[in-house]
């Protein structure tokens, strides 16, 4: 286990896509992100965890460039990327999913994931053909919707959607722009049993293709698809490691798992 600030690793060097080093961002005088270092390998799913208010979702914002850090360094695929903006990191292969869906409902399954693709297969010369007409983001957005599940509704206008195909859809969006790091905020909120099952298969066989980060609050799903856990209290890192070893350790039982493990002796 590591303590406060040290980086949560794996010790394979080789597939890191993504580090932070005691990342830190401050508003004012609150602190949200207090020193916050972690790896994301690629083929394994890291989740962060915490309380509300634990600066998780800040955690992803600085590290997807929708907030600058504070301080510390954010390095993708081992380039500094400290200063780049969020879409800069994302024509790099950072993909993100946001708490709030942030798909476009008029239009169908197919030319949501077309519209991503079409951000990172940018034509501006040939500004006189008609975009929709691009090989490349057509393709990228069929294997994208194919791979999360959406093939079968690629003509639905996406407003129609269930929530959990919604969610899927902003997958697909994500993967359309062909990311190698996926950050996703609470993908699994208001989701049914059924609808739940679904996303951790598909996000089961999308980490051996990427490394995923994943703030969850369902702890069931959590210590079911997570190889690595952060857990975070006050912006900070109360504990990193396995799902044993943060099943086990003291220090999180008492801050975050102890009323579960509670009623579970009860």
């Amino acid at each position: 286990m590591t303590g406060a600030g040290d980086p949560c690793t794996t010790g394979r060097a080789g597939d890191v896509l993504l580090r932070a080093h005691a990342v830190s961002r401050r508003f004012g005088g609150v602190l949200a992100v207090d020193a916050v270092s972690l790896e994301l390998h690629r083929g394994a799913v890291h989740a962060v965890i915490g309380t509300n208010g634990a600066g998780k979702s800040t955690l992803l914002n600085v590290l997807a460039g929708d907030l600058p850090a504070t301080s510390g360094r954010v390095e993708l695929h081992g380039r500094d990327v400290t200063g780049w903006s969020q879409p800069r990191r994302a024509r790099a292969g950072l993909g993100r999913i946001y708490q709030r869906t942030s798909i476009y409902p008029v239009f169908s399954v197919l030319e949501n994931c077309r519209l991503a693709a079409q951000a990172r297969w940018q034509r501006p010369w040939d500004w006189w053909s008609d975009a929709s007409t691009c090989p490349h983001s057509a393709g990228a957005a069929r294997d994208a919707a194919a791979r999360a599940g959406l093939a079968g509704v690629l003509d639905r206008t996406a407003g129609t959607l269930s929530h959990g195909q919604r969610r899927q859809l902003e997958i697909a969006m994500c993967l359309a722009g062909a990311p190698s790091v996926l950050l996703l905020d609470e993908p699994l909120a208001g989701m049914g049993a059924e609808e739940t099952e679904r996303l951790l298969e598909l996000l089961h066989e999308l980490k051996h293709g990427h490394a995923i980060a994943l703030v969850e609050h369902d702890m069931d799903a959590v210590f079911r698809v997570a190889d690595r856990i952060t857990v975070m209290v006050n912006g900070g890192v109360l504990a990193c490691g396995t799902p044993a070893e943060v099943r086990a350790h003291a220090g999180v039982r008492s801050a975050y798992l102890g009323t579960q493990d509670e009623e579970e002796a009860a």
